[in-house]
């Protein structure tokens, strides 16, 4: 029987990335399913997403398809500016 790990919370610390490559794919998942929750919950397709957010729907296709590598966390905040959704970001220190 395989052994299953506890997880850490951050699925990115699990896979083995370092601290910081971890916490930035975190945050851009994060505000990726943000826009996705956004789309589907507008029952927009994927050509009205592209207008709201001023992309080419093959970018909203590569949001869907999870393509986390295609989108800064810049472009996401932007994009989701242009949607009506305003994104705070919050730092903390580390526990020590």
């Amino acid at each position: 029987m395989d052994k299953v790990a506890k997880s850490s919370g951050n699925v990115f610390d699990d896979l083995g990335f370092d601290a910081s490559e971890s916490d930035n794919l975190k945050l851009r998942a994060q505000l990726m399913r943000e826009l996705e929750t956004l789309i589907h919950d507008k029952q927009l397709t994927q050509s009205d997403a592209a207008e709201l957010l001023g992309i080419q729907q093959s970018r909203v296709s590569d949001l869907f398809r999870g393509k986390i590598d295609r989108f800064s966390i810049d472009t996401l905040v932007k994009l989701l500016a242009k949607a009506g959704r305003h994104v705070e970001i919050i730092v903390k220190r580390q526990a020590a």
